[in-house]
């Protein structure tokens, strides 16, 4: 078998032609596209670490803010304790010195009557201290505190203890109960959403529930389900504060 130089050469020149048309038709094409696709990504995920940044600023700037409130409130309530302090200490020293001024003239025939005085001027002094606390409360009740409050709320429900988690599920038994939520100030949706579903996984089941708004309460939240009550506002609390006061007397 010869060797035919003529078809040698033409496969050649067609093989070089071949070589041509697939760097210019395809090979450049597929790189064109290859590296617009690259830029592409290359953008979104510059966008992206630029979105996590602004994220991560915002957060940032969130925790101080929250910092800020942390420490303003703190300071407020150092400040109430001490004013109330100051206030029992200038009260009890003017009654204990009438009352020995009292004691030193009629110690055989008033020692009864002294302390009776004793007892009442004590009660005058915890009936101010409460009417301190509640003006004090009134200035600093906020939409901002009853929001803080709301998650106090939400966090005393999910780690209720199991006997009292019992008795909230024993409540919901009965199907007419529906839960009645009173905030001081409008809850939003969210905060309410919030509030049914904390409640319902306590009874694993779903209920009805009524909002409302008592501006009595200052700030804060009562949510009660039949005999079940629970407190979170400045109110409730201010009551109960001025019934120890009244026991501890």
């Amino acid at each position: 078998m010869q060797l035919d130089w003529l078809t040698f050469v033409l496969e050649i020149i067609n093989f070089l032609i071949l070589i041509w048309i697939l760097q210019h038709f395809l090979y450049k094409p597929v790189l064109q596209t290859i590296a617009r696709r690259k830029a592409v990504i290359e953008k979104k995920l510059a966008d992206a670490n630029t979105r996590q940044a602004d994220a991560e600023a915002l957060e940032r700037k969130y925790r101080e803010r929250l910092s800020e409130w942390e420490r303003e409130k703190e300071k407020l309530r150092v400040q109430a304790i001490q004013e109330i302090e100051v206030d029992r200490a200038r009260r009890m020293a003017t009654l204990q010195q009438t009352l020995d001024e009292e004691s030193e003239k009629r110690r055989a025939m008033e020692e009864r009557r002294r302390e009776e005085i004793r007892n009442r001027l004590k009660e005058e002094a915890a009936t101010h201290g409460v009417r301190f606390t509640a003006r004090l409360l009134a200035r600093v009740a906020t939409p901002a505190l009853e929001a803080r409050l709301a998650e106090m709320m939400l966090e005393d429900l999910a780690a209720l203890p199991p006997d009292r988690s019992q008795a909230v599920r024993a409540a919901a038994q009965n199907a007419a109960q529906e839960l009645k939520v009173t905030s001081a100030f409008p809850l939003s949706q969210p905060q309410r959403q919030a509030i049914i579903h904390a409640v319902r996984e306590i009874i694993k089941k779903d209920i009805a529930a009524e909002f409302g708004e008592d501006r009595e309460l200052m700030a804060g939240l009562r949510i009660s389900l039949g005999p079940w009550v629970l407190h979170a506002n400045l109110l409730d609390e201010l009551k109960f504060f001025a019934s120890a006061e009244c026991h501890g007397a």
